[in-house]
């Protein structure tokens, strides 16, 4: 509500300064902006369709939503034993899974999915990297790769966020999400990993050796993504 009102005042005072300017660039200039911001403002106020609902029938029911999740976090279980061989370190996708989940889910699905993943292993079971070698269940989660995990949640929850607004539409609008969702995971792990070994070298350990692959998993995101919608908007809505 609160973020809806703060929009709609930002329409109103670009609709009340609405006025013709004498120099004719600044006029110019001006009315780019305007149209900017209303689009913006428009655009924040706008709850579209996520992507599950544009790929499947547009109703929910209880059971379609919990075998969503459910498989969703099987696959991010998946995601996280499977190692692809790159450069500095082997990469994994579940960054670019929690993200996509988020995006294709919509914010309150994607938080659900990933809550339920990390309840999967609050109990016990071997869904992180590294388990059961490293550990099980609470004493995983509170160990140096923990806050990594707490990131995972909010980060799907900020791209669906952004998803239901429409930034997955466009190619830069994509590239804006999965930053916005990489910045918070590794904001949480490098904060909590620094407890352990101090910030400097929580950033060589936790972050360093995995930003070329982030960078290859956003741009697969950012191609794949926009190309989806326009083939599902030529062909179903």
């Amino acid at each position: 509500m609160l973020g809806r009102a703060l929009a709609d005042a930002a329409v109103s005072l670009v609709k009340y300064f609405d006025f013709h300017l004498i120099d004719e660039t600044s006029n110019l200039l001006f009315n780019a902006l305007k149209e900017f911001v209303l689009k913006g403002m428009s655009m924040l106020q706008a709850n579209r369709l996520v992507l599950i609902d544009a790929l499947l029938d547009k109703g929910s029911s209880q059971f379609r939503t919990l075998f969503l999740v459910l498989a969703a976090s099987l696959l991010l279980t998946v995601s996280a034993k499977v190692q692809v061989p790159f450069y500095p370190v082997p990469m994994t996708l579940q960054t670019l899974v929690v993200l996509l989940i988020g995006v294709a889910f919509g914010w309150r699905m994607g938080f659900a999915t990933v809550l339920v993943y990390l309840a999967q292993g609050a109990m016990g079971l071997p869904v992180f990297a590294g388990t059961p070698e490293k550990g099980l269940g609470l004493l995983y989660m509170a160990g140096p790769t923990g806050g990594y995990l707490v990131g995972f949640a909010l980060a799907a929850a900020t791209t669906g966020w952004l998803a239901e607004r429409g930034l997955d539409r466009s190619a830069i609008g994509t590239a804006i999400a999965m930053v916005a969702g990489n910045a918070l995971i590794y904001a949480c792990g490098l904060i909590w990993l620094s407890n352990f070994v101090g910030m400097e070298k929580a950033v060589t350990l936790g972050m360093a050796p995995f930003l070329f692959g982030d960078l290859v998993k956003i741009a697969l995101a950012t191609v794949t993504l926009p190309m989806i919608w326009k083939f599902l908007n030529r062909h179903q809505l």
